[in-house]
């Protein structure tokens, strides 16, 4: 983990550029079982998930790759978050760097620097931390005969910390009541969604024994990120769940996908998460009437793509959780111009947060920035500019000059006190 302070925070831009058709109205308040006539605080915050494809294909190299302020992909994913200026945001795959060295380049070099004219913004606080990506697991998890490679580590990658995250924040980060939860294993979640093997008439075997005394269930990690917001504490609930492919009949992948959304669920609603332990052996769900966001690319659409059904509602349909359903006028446009899987969808488009293959799956609802019943939304939106944009050179089209994802934010009023 990396926090640091680093002199006054930047002021954030009232009027900053989020690309055409990319806000959202103010939302009406959902039914909640939150009590009325809730005192907030005078400001919302602004959080935000964005998978900005900054992995790198080598150890090192994106050490390498940010060390100058040169990097054209880099410029371009750090402009997209200064037109959005988020106060809180979820980067996912960014390469695990012990020490946030790249993190720390990152700021230094790309966000701290202003971008095509966009503000420069300062993020104070950090969290970073391993994840299980690339990390061997001595077995052979694809059943293909042999041991090694991606395929086989405890989280798809070809060296440890492959498609990491980090959190980015204006806010505190309350370091000593972080949470991790990297090495929960799989077989300790009641009634988890194991795969089968097809070929046995043994139900959910196909992984041994063995394997699940040391299977993980998160591909990167769950983290519990507490950020102090003036007297207000937010859970900042941060994960990136293994895409529900690359796999065969017993979809293996998609249903560590369903579990790895399941985990928080089960973790914010009241008694269902006591089986849960984290990384320093603390056991439990978050406490009752605490205020969270869940953000991450959670690789599951609500109707469309290859996720386990209703892998995604396990979050959406939860009584404790709010969908502010972020749109974008660009996700439209794009959806009707690439035609393809597109054409078959039932989803509506406009939610649609991620760029990929026309002919399968198609542009799918993927990210996801889903605040407490205790937070009140008040403004959402996904930043995918229509092309008459000028911003939507930062967008594009494949190969992409940023990410394949598009920024999701939401921005909620703070009660001014509580949990």
């Amino acid at each position: 983990m990396s926090p640091r302070i680093r002199g006054a925070l930047a002021a954030l831009t009232a009027a900053a550029l989020i690309g055409a058709g990319s806000a959202a109205p103010a939302l009406a308040a959902p039914p909640s079982p939150h009590k009325p006539d809730v005192l907030y605080q005078k400001e919302p915050l602004r959080v935000a998930t964005y998978n900005l494809s900054l992995n790198r294909n080598a150890e090192g190299q994106l050490v390498s790759d940010l060390s100058t302020g040169d990097n054209a992909q880099a410029r371009t994913v750090a402009e997209v978050i200064q037109r959005a200026a988020p106060d809180v945001v979820l980067l996912n795959e960014f390469d695990y760097v012990e020490g946030g060295v790249a993190v720390d380049l990152f700021r230094d070099n790309y966000l701290e620097v202003s971008q095509n004219g966009a503000p420069a913004v300062e993020y104070p606080y950090a969290f970073v931390a391993p994840s299980n990506t690339g990390i061997p697991s001595g077995f052979d998890l694809n059943n293909n005969g042999t041991v090694g490679g991606g395929d086989d580590a405890f989280g798809f990658g070809i060296y440890p910390g492959q498609y990491g995250m980090v959190v980015l924040s204006q806010h505190p980060i309350v370091t000593d009541d972080v949470r991790t939860f990297q090495k929960f294993l799989w077989k300790d979640m009641p009634g988890a969604l194991l795969p089968d093997d097809p070929d046995t008439v043994l139900p959910a075997d196909w992984y041994s024994a063995e394997e699940l005394e040391v299977f993980r269930l998160s591909s990167k990690s769950h983290w519990d990120v507490p950020v102090k917001v003036g007297d207000h504490t937010v859970h900042i609930l941060a994960s990136h769940p293994t895409p529900p492919t690359f796999d065969g009949p017993e979809d293996r992948n998609g249903t560590r996908n369903h579990d790895e959304i399941r985990f928080w669920a089960d973790y914010v609603a009241p008694g269902k998460g006591r089986y849960i332990y984290d990384d320093d052996g603390l056991r439990g769900g978050l406490r009752p009437a605490s205020s969270f966001v869940i953000v991450g690319d959670q690789n599951a659409d609500p109707l469309d793509g290859d996720s386990v059904d209703a892998a995604i509602d396990q979050l959406l349909g939860s009584h404790w959780i709010r969908d502010a359903e972020p749109t974008s006028q660009g996700a439209v446009e794009a959806s009707a111009l690439q035609g393809g899987a597109n054409a078959t969808h039932r989803g509506d488009p406009k939610y649609d947060t991620a760029d990929f293959s026309d002919t399968a799956p198609g542009n799918l609802r993927a990210d996801y920035v889903l605040p407490s019943w205790t937070l009140q939304p008040v403004a959402s939106g996904v930043f995918w500019p229509v092309t008459a944009d000028p911003l939507s050179r930062l967008t594009g089209v494949f190969p992409f000059p940023s990410s394949d994802h598009r920024l999701v934010w939401v921005d909620v009023k703070v009660p001014r006190t509580g949990r």
